[in-house]
């Protein structure tokens, strides 16, 4: 028994201690009977609680929010359903390195095995989608598991961990000496790593001598909020730069280092094809649309990653940011590298490479030239790519850019340009629908001085879009738009090559529904666009009302992205 002259303190308050130790300002959540104390503690320590309408929106803004702001996110749920609910929002950060802490509910553990309310076998289901699942055993751990849980999401290439806490657990109280709370700032290791110093100073050498060098910024340069380094590289060694997921905005739009259109034609010319924190996975081919001429060197915080799919000839570990620093300082004879002494170069390399930026740039102009009629159609309905383009000139540097959707965000990953490292998000490899509504939760949220800006699809925005109401709730305006052909237009366009265009539309088409009348009704900002003329004028509307908002805009059903026509997420 306790001792009654000692201070008590509740699991949940422990846990609400632990989240304020990790720097967490507000957790997701749906309410369960389960988790009610930890949002008792989180009154106490500060915390925001946001309630939300749907699991997977708590899981999925607690993802958002550890993009935007570089710290963990969180998202509480209840048992069984609660947690189910939430498995394709952890699901999506985990294939997106997104470090998030899931805590579930579970059945009291002296109702172990009985039959309790809403009791399944959650970390059993957790532990393939997770970094760590494990379930919290008793009072006094409770904020020590919390940490060892946030510890294990930055392991190597970060990624969502999950606890469950049983009902008794987190209710029940002991004595504050007898808990261990971590301190802030005080159970963690730098993952800093900054590469093996001889294949540094190998791909410095491999740089030095390239004459059509190329280089992909994937998502992990904003992850290690690398963008300094991998600006420093491409200017001082002048080297053209691709960039996809959140890599993208790396460099701003009109930098002569900035390339987005040419990127098949630069891979299949190069002679030296660097990869930065992004695997060769579906979007990159699985590495088979890179030269077999070229020098391929990949770099990842992840050695699993390294070499996956298809040979490389260079392959290093560790935090992009160090890496890309100190191959730049080795490859323009600034300094050696962890003891190695420097190889003189001339700049780098950098001199001998006007005319293949310039080959590139001519490659790049064609193809702006060749969808140049459609981004300027007048046509009615409003061909994709106008509406993209409008959107691309709303933009401005302080626009956090999100796309949820199939084909048309696919148009918009070709014209979209952020303008700021960190302002695109999209839902990652994963692929999933319905991350717009959450991660604009997540994102005006965490930064409330940036202007958020959304584009889904009709299908896409129908999966969580009644979360809607809760940034009306809680007063999070931003700018959204539905690009509305009444279809899942991705998945016809297969259907209609493969089957005849009688039995393209199965299972795939919607109503005419008018997202503009859903936003009024809920208390947003709303309006309908048929006329292209009408977008850029309805999109300051929407900026000017403050509120969140939803631009209803007819678009062809007919028009199709050319990703979706070669469709290749599926080669």
């Amino acid at each position: 028994m306790p001792d009654d002259s000692q201070d008590l303190i509740s699991g949940g308050h422990l846990v609400a201690k632990a989240l304020k130790a990790e720097g967490v300002e507000v957790i997701y959540t749906l309410c369960g009977g389960h988790i009610i104390d930890i949002y008792d503690g989180c009154v106490d320590e500060g915390i925001e609680v946001i309630d939300v309408r749907h699991e997977q929106v708590a899981a999925h803004a607690a993802d958002g929010y550890a993009r935007i702001t570089g710290k963990p996110g969180c998202a509480v749920v209840t048992a069984g359903p609660g947690t189910t609910d939430a498995v394709t929002g952890v699901a999506n950060a985990f294939r997106a390195e997104s470090p998030m802490l899931l805590i579930g509910g579970q059945g009291a553990h002296t109702q172990h095995k009985m039959g309790s309310l809403q009791d399944l076998p959650h970390v059993d289901m957790m532990t393939p989608i997770t970094k760590f699942a494990a379930t919290v055993p008793d009072t006094a751990r409770a904020a020590d598991m919390v940490s060892m849980a946030f510890r294990e999401c930055f392991h190597g290439a970060p990624g969502p961990s999950f606890l469950e806490i049983p009902r008794d657990v987190l209710d029940a109280k002991v004595p504050v000496d007898n808990a261990r709370v971590p301190q802030a700032g005080h159970y963690r290791a730098s993952t800093r790593a900054a590469g093996d110093p001889e294949s540094v100073q190998k791909l410095a050498d491999l740089l030095a001598q390239a004459e059509k060098p190329a280089i992909l910024l994937g998502s992990q340069v904003w992850t290690t909020r690398a963008t300094g380094a991998a600006v420093e590289l491409v200017r001082t060694l002048n080297v053209p730069a691709y960039m996809n997921g959140a890599g993208r905005g790396t460099l701003p739009p009109g930098d002569p280092h900035h390339f987005q259109l040419s990127r098949r034609y630069a891979f299949s010319q190069a002679d030296l094809i660097i990869i930065v924190g992004t695997p060769f996975d579906f979007r990159m081919g699985y590495g088979k649309r890179l030269s077999p001429d070229a020098t391929v060197v990949q770099i990842d915080l992840d050695y699993r990653t390294v070499g996956k799919n298809r040979d490389i000839d260079l392959g290093i570990v560790g935090d992009p940011g160090q890496i890309l620093s100190a191959v730049t300082q080795a490859a323009s004879g600034q300094g050696g590298f962890g003891g190695i002494p420097p190889i003189r170069h001339s700049n780098g390399g950098a001199g001998k490479r006007k005319e293949w930026l310039d080959e590139l740039r001519a490659a790049e102009q064609k193809a702006i030239e060749k969808r140049l009629p459609s981004l300027r159609s007048d046509a009615s309905p409003i061909h994709p790519y106008r509406l993209v383009s409008e959107i691309n000139d709303f933009l401005t540097e302080d626009s956090i850019y999100i796309g949820d959707g199939g084909d048309i965000v696919t148009f918009s990953g070709q014209v979209v340009q952020p303008k700021s490292p960190g302002h695109w998000m999209d839902p990652g490899p994963l692929g999933t629908l319905g991350v717009g509504v959450p991660f604009v939760m997540a994102a005006k949220q965490a930064r409330p001085d940036k202007e958020v800006v959304a584009l889904f699809g009709d299908g896409a925005f129908s999966l969580t879009g009644w979360d809607f109401e809760t940034l009306v709730r809680f007063d999070l305006p931003f700018v959204g738009i539905v690009g509305n052909n009444s279809s899942m237009n991705q998945i016809r366009y297969g259907q209609k090559a493969k089957y005849g265009e009688e039995r393209e539309r199965v299972g795939n088409t919607l109503g005419n529904v008018p997202y503009d009348q859903f936003a009024r009704m809920l208390g947003g900002h709303g309006e309908e666009v048929r006329d292209p003329a009408d977008i850029g004028p309805a999109l300051r509307r929407a900026r000017e009302s403050s509120k969140p908002s939803l631009i209803n805009v007819w678009v062809d059903p007919d028009a199709y992205a050319p990703g979706t026509m070669n469709q290749t997420m599926y080669k």
